[in-house]
């Protein structure tokens, strides 16, 4: 089994980003989506990314797409247009081995790169690993929204996280 590596995104891994999400909405409150997007809508949503150049990067091995992450608009108003929200999705096999902590280190580069100055993680609280690997990388708590998505039968608080780029 060879090293995973890190890729530009490509057409060809919509259905295997479209399945990783899948999971995500269907299983956990990572997202706040209730109902897990077909390969159209997630195809139409990495256009969008895709056209505005935005860091947009696949981690694979052996042919196998493991993960995925972006880093895009944390709104769509033109005074945003420096500040990004990053995301990041692995395979539910992938996770524990390191693969997140390689992508978010290329995600920040590539919004570096990109001319963003400050990312922002938006990360639901009880997703301890998640914001332990943000704040490993050195972003800071800059706040906490208390009760602000309902999924599964119960009330998710969401913890905002920031580093300047």
């Amino acid at each position: 089994m060879s090293t995973p590596i890190l890729r530009p995104f490509a057409w060809a891994d919509i259905p295997a980003i479209t399945a990783i999400y899948r999971h995500y909405v269907e299983t956990t409150a990572i997202t706040f989506d209730t109902e897990a997007p077909g390969e159209a809508a997630m195809a139409e949503k990495f256009a969008h990314l895709v056209a505005l150049g935005h860091p947009l990067m696949v981690a694979e091995q052996d042919g196998k797409v493991l993960g995925y992450a972006y880093a895009s608009f944390y709104r769509p108003r033109a005074a945003y247009r420096f500040t990004c929200e990053d995301s990041i999705y692995l395979d539910p096999a992938a996770t524990g081995k390191g693969l997140g902590k390689l992508l978010l280190t290329e995600l920040l580069a590539q919004s570096r790169a990109f001319g963003f100055k400050q990312m922002l993680a938006v990360i639901t609280a009880d997703t301890a690993n998640s914001i332990a690997i943000h704040e490993k990388f050195g972003f800071t708590r800059v706040g906490r929204y208390e009760a602000v998505g309902y999924k599964f039968d119960r009330w998710h608080d969401i913890v905002h996280l920031q580093l300047a780029l």
